[in-house]
């Protein structure tokens, strides 16, 4: 793929931010594969020997997970961090009362790219779901490197390039434009995570397909879920009724029992912090705050 066009595919972090904020009221009532790779990953969580000071939920959401990961350790401060606030008071307001003193639970407002955080600070880094909207994994992975803790371990998911893949391959049959982001193969991101300090990277591969009635069953579920087509390549203006209905009729190919599936390739990947120092962030215009600073307005 050219240069020109993998820039098609980068992501806009504003239109992100702005699709999220406006999904986060009724996000869990349509999250059902989201909550069901989170739960499997803090099920994975029961084979590793952690006891963690401090956990950062990256790519928090509603907070189900940060939730869970108190539970789980109960002695934890946990850090739950995402691009939109609407999705963080929503978790902040999922919080039962019981477990809101002490302020062991925290909410920050930030991309994965540029994290707050001081370094060597986390135990546990978690990340259910959300490195697909970033842009430079490098980065990301340079930032978990960074705040992670010596031993500290990183667990996350992210969707691989088999998702969507029945609807990518209809629109193609539409139009030139980007209407599904560029998904990253799983060895390139066990490669990522080699290359940015992590030792012992474990990678495996799940594959979910849900099925729907029709296209556009399956185009309003995206649409609640904050899922939009938020692509440099997207088209610029409203998708006609003509266009929709050629991806009706091109999504059709791929009928199964009078019902279309949309394929989701669910990568999960877990890594290790080696022990000793990990690289400081040396960029002159973030600042890092420690985790002990971070207080509930």
């Amino acid at each position: 793929m050219s240069t020109e066009q993998q820039d098609d595919y980068r992501v806009e972090k504003r239109r992100v931010r702005t699709a999220f904020e406006q999904a986060a009221q009724h996000y869990d009532e349509h999250a059902v594969l989201q909550h069901e790779v989170g739960r499997r990953m803090l099920e994975r969580l029961e084979l590793v020997r952690l006891q963690p000071r401090r956990i950062a939920d990256i790519g928090a959401g509603t907070g189900r997970a940060t939730l869970n990961l108190g539970r789980r350790y109960s002695k934890a401060q946990v850090v739950a961090v995402d691009l939109a606030s609407a999705m963080l008071h929503r978790a902040r307001r999922q919080l039962p009362v019981w477990m809101k003193w002490p302020r062991r639970f925290h909410y920050v407002c930030a991309d994965a790219e540029h994290l707050p955080m001081a370094d060597n600070c986390v135990d546990l880094l978690f990340s259910n779901l959300t490195l697909q909207w970033c842009n430079d994994l490098d980065l990301v992975f340079r930032e978990f490197r960074r705040i992670a803790a010596a031993g500290g371990l990183v667990m996350f998911s992210t969707f691989g390039p088999d998702t969507l893949r029945e609807l990518r391959d209809s629109w193609r049959q539409v139009d030139g434009h980007t209407h599904v982001n560029l998904f990253m193969d799983m060895h390139d991101i066990g490669d990522a995570l080699v290359r940015n300090g992590f030792a012992s990277p474990v990678m495996d591969v799940e594959h979910f397909t849900l099925t729907y009635q029709d296209v556009f069953q399956l185009m309003r579920d995206l649409k609640n879920l904050g899922a939009h087509n938020v692509t440099a390549g997207r088209p610029r203006s409203l998708t006609g009724k003509r266009h929709m209905e050629a991806l009706a009729q091109a999504y059709q190919r791929h009928v199964r029992d009078g019902r279309l599936p949309a394929t989701y390739e669910v990568i999960y990947g877990h890594a290790w912090a080696p022990q000793g120092p990990s690289p400081s962030r040396a960029d002159g215009g973030v600042v890092s705050i420690p985790i002990e600073n971070i207080r509930r307005p």
